[in-house]
């Protein structure tokens, strides 16, 4: 039986809407994809202006960009240089208002305007402490009756030095010797105590307890508010009958290093200024047998030495301390001023 014609022609026609439905969902999908891409690719400069930056443009960027050089050379920050100290020296008494006012007369005549420091011993080589000391052994402190009154202005009056310096003598000391032999006092081989080519005692310089006796003082110096610390007689004796005495079996050298490590360890909570006195022998030489010193081993452990100069020694002598510490500065200590010299001094 035949079909009908209108039945077949049904079948055989695509329907409009349903093309255009097509057509729709094509186009939907790449507006899609379209917009993924220009969200994927879009960046924008430091004004905030979008701009497409699509993949082969990267590309294309990377290969022509050149390499960057990373060698850098990166330098070790330098130690801040220490403003030249021009001071100038009190003397070797218990400082006293009258002392104390002299000294800034006497000062400025010899010296103009160029001094701005003041060197005051508050231990002397007789082994006498002069200042009010809880440490100084019985019999040590020598003062006068405004002593203390005279240190205060010093150091925080109207009058006050804009640089104050206080000088110790270390192991020359007779009076800490001889009040403690045992545990302080330099012996001889035969087990007394030892005596140099002046008639004079020492402390040993091995002995704990005689390191720890400087190192007290040299706190309360720093407590009072000194802004430096000059260790003299940092040495074992250098004349006399020097076969004789007891050194024990500790180097020399290592005892006076282990000293200056024991100072500097004490003067840490203060921020103090550590210094010290030396021959200029040593620098010349770069060593001391007889007074245990190297040059070497002294010069990193100090801030600035000091050593008796002409003017025409000073070069030679600072570049000695540089060679051997090239942080620590050379100061030398002077008994006439010199206007041609522009670093640091002290003067006699």
């Amino acid at each position: 039986m035949a079909m009908s014609r209108g039945y077949r022609n049904y079948r055989g026609r695509k329907s409009k809407g349903k093309v255009a439905l097509a057509v729709l969902l094509v186009l939907v999908i790449l507006a899609a994809a379209a917009v993924m891409f220009l969200q994927r690719n879009i960046v924008y400069d430091k004004t905030g202006t979008p701009r497409l930056e699509v993949p082969w443009q990267k590309e294309a960027a990377a290969e022509e960009e050149e390499p960057v050089d990373l060698d850098l050379v990166v330098q070790e920050p330098e130690k801040p240089q220490q403003e030249a100290v021009h001071a100038f020296s009190v003397g070797n008494e218990a400082l006293t208002l009258e002392g104390w006012s002299s000294t800034r007369t006497q000062a400025g005549a010899l010296c103009g305007q160029n001094w701005n420091a003041v060197a005051v011993t508050l231990k002397d080589s007789q082994g006498r402490v002069l200042f009010d000391s809880g440490t100084a052994v019985s019999g040590a402190r020598y003062m006068k009756d405004d002593t203390t009154a005279a240190l205060a202005e010093l150091l925080s009056g109207e009058t006050a030095a804009d640089y104050a310096i206080a000088r110790l003598s270390c192991f020359h000391d007779p009076r800490a010797a001889n009040s403690d032999v045992e545990n302080l006092g330099l012996k001889n081989t035969g087990g007394y105590i030892f005596y140099d080519g002046r008639n004079s005692q020492w402390l040993d310089p091995a002995k704990p307890a005689a390191r720890e006796y400087l190192c007290r003082l040299a706190q309360e110096a720093a407590a009072l508010g000194f802004d430096e610390i000059l260790l003299t007689d940092v040495s074992y004796p250098t004349e006399g009958k020097l076969d004789k005495i007891a050194y024990g079996e500790t180097e020399k050298s290592a005892n006076m290093t282990a000293f200056l490590e024991e100072v500097r360890t004490a003067l840490e909570p203060y921020g103090t200024t550590l210094s010290m006195e030396v021959p200029a022998s040593v620098l010349t030489e770069g060593y001391s047998e007889a007074a245990g010193l190297v040059l070497s081993e002294i010069a990193p452990r100090v801030d600035r030495i000091y050593a008796a100069a002409l003017p025409e020694e000073i070069p030679a002598l600072a570049a000695a301390v540089t060679a051997a510490c090239e942080t620590t500065d050379f100061v030398p200590e002077l008994t006439a001023v010199d206007p041609s010299l522009t670093g640091s001094w002290l003067l006699y």
